[in-house]
C-alpha cells in the first residue's frame, strides 16, 4: 500500500464490517440510504463534503439524529494531488466548520488522493485518515449494480471498510447493490459498526 500509516481496515480480527458513504449529503440519495440502514438496523459513517452540508443542513442533521457518524471529505471534493498543501488544508478546515466536534476527527481524501505532506498536516491536527479495503465502484458508469455487489463480496474479510457514494452519479448502482451487500454480509455472520 502506498500509505501504510493510514487506516485501511479496522478490527481485522473481528467479524465486523464498516459501511461508509462519500460525497453527501445529497437530498435525492442520502435519505434513501438512511432509510435502508434503518431498515437493517445498521449504523454507518458518512464522509461529507462541506459544501453539501452547507446546502443541505437539515439532511446533514438527519444523518446525526439517526445515530450515524460523520467525517470530513473536504469542502469542495478536492483531489490532493492537484492542490498544494496550504490550499488543501484550508479547504478541509472549511468543511470542518460544519462538522460537530463530538464526531471526532475522521478524514477521507476525495479520490483517495493525498500527499505525504497533506497527511502530516492533517495528522498534526489529530485527524484520523480513513481509506478503505473494499471499493464498491458504484460511481463508475461502466459498472453495473451486480459488479458493485461482486466488488464487495469477492474479497470479503474481517474488519473490511466498504465505500459507497450517496451521490447522484452513483445513485443507480448504489440502489441496485447496497441492500444485496448488506444481506450477504448478514448471511455470512457479520455485524456492522461505526468507524
Amino acid at each position: 500500500m502506498l500509505y501504510p500509516e493510514l487506516i485501511w481496515d479496522k478490527a481485522p480480527g473481528d467479524k465486523r464490517a464498516f459501511l461508509s458513504f462519500d460525497d453527501g449529503p445529497t437530498p435525492e440519495v442520502t435519505t434513501w440510504v438512511l432509510d435502508k440502514l434503518d431498515k437493517h438496523q445498521i449504523k454507518a459513517t458518512f464522509f461529507c463534503i462541506g459544501k453539501n452540508i452547507e446546502e443541505n443542513p437539515r439532511l446533514f442533521q438527519d444523518i446525526l439524529d439517526r445515530g450515524h457518524r460523520v467525517g470530513n471529505h473536504t469542502h469542495n471534493h478536492l483531489n490532493g494531488w492537484r492542490y498544494n498543501s496550504k490550499t488543501y488544508l484550508e479547504n478541509s478546515l472549511k468543511a470542518a466548520d460544519y462538522i460537530p466536534e463530538n464526531q471526532g476527527k475522521l478524514f477521507r481524501p476525495p479520490y483517495g488522493r493525498i500527499t505525504k505532506r497533506q497527511i502530516r498536516k492533517l495528522n498534526s491536527l489529530d485527524y484520523e485518515i480513513v481509506m478503505w479495503s473494499v471499493l464498491s465502484g458504484d460511481w463508475d458508469k461502466k459498472t453495473s449494480p451486480e459488479q458493485c455487489v461482486q466488488n464487495c463480496v469477492k474479497n470479503l474479510d474481517k474488519g473490511n471498510i466498504f465505500v459507497f457514494h450517496d451521490s447522484i452519479k452513483a445513485e443507480k448502482n448504489l440502489k441496485g447493490s447496497l441492500e444485496k451487500v448488506i444481506l450477504h454480509l448478514k448471511e455470512k455472520g457479520y455485524s456492522f459498526d461505526l468507524l
